[in-house]
Order: C-alpha cells, then structure tokens, then sequence
C-alpha cells in the first residue's frame, strides 16, 4: 500500500482568488483542519482553519500566502511514511504529489485510519495480548512458536516503545483464536510479561467492559 492507493477524491479546493467567507464555507462544510489552495494551475499548499478564521473578513487568500503549509508527500511513498507526515504536521489531510510534482488528491485522516484497522485486523475476530519484552530478548519467530503451539495464528502484530524504560519494548498480538487460556499459560512457561489480555475466557466475567476498555485506549 502507498501513498496513491489512500486518495480520497472528495476533499475540496481553494483557489488563491477566493476570499474569506468562502474557505470559511468550506471548512465548516467539510469538517477540515486545512484545505488545499491553488494558483493559476499549481498547488500551493496548505492553508489552516485557524488562519483563516483570524483573518479580515474582507481579505482573499492571496493576503494570507506567508501563511500557506507546503505539506506534501510523493504518491509512491509508503504507509509508514504517510503516517509519519501525519504525526509530525499535526494534519487532517495530506496532498499527494506525483514525481512531476503534480498534485494528485489528498489523503483524509480517516481513510488513513480505517486502512490501519485493516491491516491490524480491527474487524476480524479475535483475542489480543499485550506483552512486555526487553528489547534484547525479542524475537517475533519464538512468538509465532508459541502462538501457533497453541493451534492459532497471528493476524498482526503492534510494537510499542516502553514509555519508562527505554531497554522495553511492549507487543499487541492479535491472533485468530478468541480464547487465548492456553496461548498465555505458554507464554508464562517461558516467562513473558503479560500486561493484559483480551479474549473469550468462560472462567472470567466482563468481557465486553474489557474490550471497550481497549477500544477507548487505541482511540486514544
């Protein structure tokens, strides 16, 4: 998946001769935090909500160019790359760019966001684990081991950085199998730190509180 693929083609325009009352149309119609602005043919950039909500009401977009974010990103870059645009820009949306520097379309952050819950496997049933290793002793292949020991699979995988111990790292493994007793009993034989689960146990009660517990934490 890059960049192109996670266009989104309803995500309007501005042009440089627009004035005020008409981007401020467009951002309460849209729900954005930034709008493309064009010149003549060429895309110019980025323009904030908050900028334009400050400015005379009387002015155009021409009056506001110092303001304008070249925020954009080559189409055949990756998800990783896309995500980290939109970690460090703080966006809402992302313009794409082809080689010739042609502007393509731009990427919403809620198309960004449901294409993660897809390849994290949001919607597939499931159990999750959340581990805590050290960073030396990780390894991916003896946790498939013990999953796959236990008659199931791993769907994906979430690493985290320990936010008190920087020798930590912390695991989000999903797995295809929504009763996960026996995966954990095997991954504290060989002695991993379980910070929580979430999975189907006849032996527990409240589940669904746990689950929407986890769901609020990923939203976060």
């Amino acid at each position: 998946m890059i960049a192109v693929d996670l266009i989104q083609d309803d995500i309007p325009v501005l042009n440089l001769s627009d004035d005020i009352s008409t981007a401020v149309t467009f951002f309460d119609d849209y729900k954005l935090h930034q709008i493309p602005v064009f010149g003549a043919s060429d895309f110019l950039g980025l323009i904030d909500e908050e900028v334009v909500l400050n400015a005379p009401k009387k002015s155009k977009l021409k009056d506001l160019k110092k303001h304008f974010r070249k925020e954009e990103i080559l189409s055949e870059k990756n998800l990783f790359d896309v995500l980290h645009f939109f970690r460090h820009g703080n966006l809402s949306i992302l313009p794409v760019i082809d080689k010739d520097n042609k502007y393509l379309g731009c990427i919403h952050e809620r198309i960004l966001l449901q294409k993660v819950g897809e390849i994290l496997k949001v919607e597939t049933p499931g159990g999750i684990i959340h581990l805590q290793v050290r960073i030396l002793d990780y390894s991916l292949a003896q946790i498939a081991q013990i999953v796959e020991g236990n008659g199931a699979r791993i769907l994906s995988v979430l690493c985290l950085p320990n936010s008190s111990n920087s020798k930590l790292m912390e695991l989000l493994i999903k797995t295809n199998q929504e009763e996960l007793s026996g995966i954990i009993q095997t991954f504290q034989r060989y002695e991993y730190k379980i910070i929580a689960s979430f999975h189907k146990n006849i032996y527990k009660e409240g589940l669904s509180d746990r689950l929407d517990s986890f769901i609020r934490y990923l939203n976060i």
